[in-house]
């Protein structure tokens, strides 16, 4: 039988309407806000909900917890293997929490490229008054989503009704959702590559996912198509991706994850002019909405112990919620 919550201990910034959500469903539980390095292994070690990511080292330190909420979207590796040592504890995701505030990011980063206003940035800072010619306009444009998730369903929607044509990329098949024409599998990438004149990238770090887009996939899309990546940087040889962009394939790629990060000063792609890079910010805390969101679904998630229905739980085995 599993005991009552008695002490939640939250990693990340909370305020005090967070704390009250957590209270309501736990009103006996002592709720702790801890910075990491506060943590002590008792800490750890008596916690049974943890809200927020640990590193590898604390992780190990965790004894009694029967909710580990994540307060990421993806889930790092090492908390895969906890599968032995806590095969009761319950693992969750914040997929859901951060869907709106990427998906505007993205809709924003495509805008900028397509009517090159990074362009005319960059010429006000030198006081050029110059005309940097014709645009596309995004009624009638093909998106491919590849990754349609919580985020990708987002961008999917948000394009929709902005005019565009949206196909989508999922591991497994499956009824498209709304403002989403069909959904395919991984193995049509290719094929559908050549068809879009945008593609989103939304996906985890897999062994699935791992510079899934390469010389090969960049030579098969349309030219003068663009490329967002907000998932992970892995997604993407970025050799492959300052290539295309040179050569023209690619028109511009607005990109806020890269592999490594932070990217290195002597980076390439700092330099390339049609490559638009942003810190890793469209998710994190940088919203209100997305931080009261991912305190929603820890609450949730409380709540449902210990048979659930858990919101965005993840399966161990995957990586990918269950």
């Amino acid at each position: 039988m599993t005991r009552p919550i008695q002490d939640i201990l939250v990693l990340l910034p909370m305020q005090d309407h967070h704390r009250d959500m957590l209270l309501k469903v736990a009103p006996a539980a002592r709720v702790r806000s801890l910075k990491p390095q506060e943590l002590t292994a008792q800490d750890l070690a008596q916690a049974d909900v943890i809200v927020g990511n640990l590193d590898a080292e604390h992780l190990q330190q965790v004894q009694n917890a029967q909710l580990l909420q994540l307060n990421s979207a993806g889930v790092p590796k090492y908390y895969l293997q906890l599968a032995q040592a806590l095969p009761h504890a319950v693992l969750c995701c914040a997929s859901g929490a951060y869907g709106e505030a990427i998906a505007e990011h993205a809709l924003a980063m495509l805008l900028m490229l397509m009517k090159r206003l990074h362009q005319y940035r960059d010429d006000q800072k030198q006081g050029a008054w110059n005309d940097h010619g014709m645009v596309p306009t995004l009624g009638g444009l093909r998106v491919l989503v590849v990754g349609l998730g919580d985020i990708g369903g987002r961008f999917a929607r948000l394009c929709h009704l902005l005019g565009m044509t949206v196909r989508g990329i999922r591991r497994r098949p499956s009824a498209p959702p709304e403002g989403v024409e069909a959904v395919y599998t991984q193995d049509s990438l290719m094929e559908q590559l050549g068809w879009a004149d945008v593609v989103l990238l939304s996906l985890p770090d897999t062994q699935d996912t791992r510079a899934l887009m390469g010389r090969e996939q960049f030579q098969a899309m349309k030219r003068g198509s663009y490329v967002l990546n907000v998932g992970r940087g892995s997604a993407i040889d970025q050799d492959a991706l300052l290539w295309a962009v040179q050569e023209g394939i690619v028109a511009g790629a607005g990109l806020d994850v890269t592999t490594p990060e932070p990217l290195p000063p002597e980076s390439p792609l700092w330099q390339e002019p049609n490559i638009l890079i942003t810190p890793h910010v469209s998710g994190g805390l940088h919203a209100q909405r997305t931080h009261d969101n991912i305190f929603e679904i820890a609450a949730h998630n409380i709540a449902a112990l210990p048979d659930g229905p858990f919101q965005s739980r993840v399966d161990f085995a995957t990586g990918y919620r269950a």
